[in-house]
């Protein structure tokens, strides 16, 4: 019997020890980074040493804002992998940097030292309302010697300068603390938001053949990521190739910096738009009243700042929902975006705050940020361990809430919706870079080429009289285009800024390089004529203006002009054309459009005149 027991006890050590999982904590470094215009992918890779058996992979110190249902896992050796799972470890919190300990310790220094002057302010408080209370000299009843009387004035007076000049002081250091306290805040903010973050881990159950060196490769999204396009546009004449500057805004906050990785920047074609205005066809009927062009603004800004403390934020994107159009804002918490004709919905985020979407119908929006309580979700992964996969000298690969499958995984799409017309583009860049996890939007080059264009003014003297001049653009798809801000440089002199729109563009794209003040347009109603008079029961309106264009410039230009006559929609409402100067006449839409070649130092002198038979108990509004 004896003997008996020795051998189960033998046995249950030997499944206790044969059951036991080994973990091992791995270090992994980002090899490469595909950033999405909201979100980025990370790869890792490493190489391990396994022993025989179950072990527990531990995958430590990655960013707490995986997507756990984008996570990848390869693998390349003899083994199972049994499960993937991602956590995250709120008992080893993300450390922060050196640089923000230090103004941390430096704002605890300055918190104190404002609660210190603000006590010494509350005890002159004090001493001045005593000395207030107590300032009755003798009673009512009593005679008060001049002497006395003149001691208790002066030492009176004595005290309450004393004490309003020390007021004056402290308060003027508090107001000093105060500020360098304030500055110190939006510092901090800049580099990394208030809230402490858990880092994040990734768990992955393994069981090995046999002692061996392995291979693991880790592919996973983040938030708190993302990049947005910007460009130079450069013409040195409209005689010369236009040069653009193709550049990327990339940001990221994900709590683990990328220090020397291979960088990729993906996008896709988004909706269309433009800057320049566009002409309302003018159906015309009884009491109907012209177009209204109210739009009077081509750019939004404002000020972004914490509802909390009424403090800026730096660094917060706002941006044009749907669109790459965006920008981040500057220390003070500014921003100042250029949209497109069509207007949109402008976006505010920042990391720890809750985000803020306002209609794009004002030239100035602000927004105040509240801050985000929600605790940041945890993801429970499926295990596998009821089926196993066997990996022997293959590359195993598990997909969280996916498939198995064994084949290599292409790069997972960007988290946008994407539309029927929308394309998808990747740029490489060869450099390595580095980029801290700092929320600071850093600006990478990634494309510089002179492209041909033609060069043609484009003027809607109705609208505005100032005459735009355009860049046309063929054969633009090759040169992989996103829709965002550009800064525009002509004849050596920074103009100001634009936008660069692709959304609609076929065949030819547009860029409006702004207004050029050396093209001069006039409309103008011509004096001394008849508008008005009765023939019968008719009464007949005529309408005329006189457009003059002058070219101020040293070299020829091409000018795109547009006016409108209006479009009757009743027989009674006779329309009589009387002159266009020749212009490609749109009867169904009204549009006059007159392409034009002026000369050097030279005028040109346009004329629009028609009437209108209607009713004369009837009323028709003409612009």
């Amino acid at each position: 019997m004896k003997k008996i027991s020795t051998l189960i006890f033998f046995f249950l050590a030997f499944v206790l020890q044969a059951q036991e999982i080994l973990e091992k904590n791995i270090k992994t470094q980002i090899n490469e980074v595909t950033v999405f215009i909201e979100g980025a992918e990370i790869s890792r890779a490493v190489d391990t040493e396994l022993e025989q058996g179950i072990s527990l992979l531990k995958f430590t110190n990655l960013s707490p804002f995986i997507d756990a249902k984008s996570i990848q896992f390869k693998a390349k050796g003899d083994l199972y992998i049994l499960s993937v799972n991602f956590q995250k470890n709120y008992l080893n919190e993300e450390k922060k940097s050196d640089q923000i300990n230090n103004l941390e310790q430096k704002l605890l220094v300055l918190d104190n030292a404002i609660k210190l002057e603000t006590t010494h302010l509350t005890i002159l408080s004090e001493e001045l309302a005593f000395l207030k209370d107590n300032r009755v000299i003798g009673g009512k009843n009593q005679e008060l010697m001049l002497n006395n009387l003149k001691a208790t004035a002066d030492y009176y007076t004595e005290k309450l300068t004393a004490i309003k000049l020390k007021e004056i002081e402290r308060n003027e250091k508090l107001e000093k603390l105060t500020k360098q306290r304030n500055d110190l805040r939006k510092q901090i903010e800049t580099l990394s938001s208030d809230k402490d973050f858990p880092s994040g881990e990734i768990w992955v159950k393994i069981d090995s053949k046999k002692a061996q060196k392995a291979f693991f490769s880790i592919d996973y999204l983040v938030e708190n990521a993302g990049w947005f396009p910007s460009y130079d546009v450069l013409a040195k004449s409209i005689d010369h190739p236009l040069s653009l500057n193709y550049k990327a805004n990339v940001h990221q906050d994900t709590k683990v910096d990328w220090t020397d990785v291979k960088m990729n920047f993906s996008s896709s074609n988004p909706k269309s738009g433009s800057v320049s205005p566009k002409l309302i066809p003018y159906f015309l009927n009884y009491d109907s009243r012209p177009p209204v062009y109210n739009r009077k603004f081509n750019s939004v800004s404002g000020q972004v700042i914490s509802a909390e403390d009424n403090l800026p934020l730096a660094g917060a994107l706002v941006f044009i929902k749907g669109t790459t159009i965006g920008t981040s804002t500057d220390l003070e918490g500014k921003y100042s975006l250029p949209i497109p004709a069509n207007g949109g919905i402008l976006e505010c985020r920042f990391i720890g705050m809750k985000s803020i979407s306002r209609t794009i119908n004002n030239p100035y929006i602000n927004f105040r940020l509240d801050a985000e309580n929600q605790i940041l979700s945890e993801y429970e992964i499926a295990d596998y361990e009821e089926a196993p996969m066997t990996l022997q000298g293959k590359a195993a690969k598990i997909m969280i809430r996916g498939t198995s499958s064994l084949n290599e995984a292409s790069a997972l799409p960007p988290p946008v919706v994407v539309e029927e017309n929308q394309t998808n583009f990747t740029f490489a860049l060869e450099k390595s870079y580095s980029l801290k996890s700092d929320n600071k939007t850093q600006t990478i080059l990634m494309q510089a080429m002179d492209v041909a264009a033609d060069f043609q003014y484009y003027c809607v003297p109705k609208i505005d009289p100032d005459a735009f001049l355009i860049a046309y653009l063929h054969d633009w798809e090759k040169l992989n285009l996103l829709e965002g801000e550009a800064n525009i440089f002509f004849e050596d002199t920074y103009i100001g800024k634009s936008l660069l729109d692709v959304r609609n563009a076929k065949d030819t794209l547009r860029i409006s390089l702004g207004r050029d003040k050396n093209v001069q347009v006039t409309r103008e109603i011509p004096l001394n004529y008849t508008e008005k008079q009765f023939l019968g029961n008719k009464k007949e309106e005529t309408k005329s203006w006189n457009i003059s264009i002058k070219n101020n410039k040293i070299q020829a230009i091409n000018l795109t002009l547009l006016d409108q006559i209006p479009v009757p929609t009743l027989e009674e409402i006779e329309l009589d054309v009387q002159n266009t100067s020749g212009a490609e006449y749109n009867k169904e839409l009204g549009e006059l459009k007159w392409k034009l070649h002026i000369e050097a130092l030279q005028s040109k002198q346009l004329y629009i005149k028609y009437s209108l038979k209607y009713p004369k108990n009837k009323q028709v509004i003409i612009d």
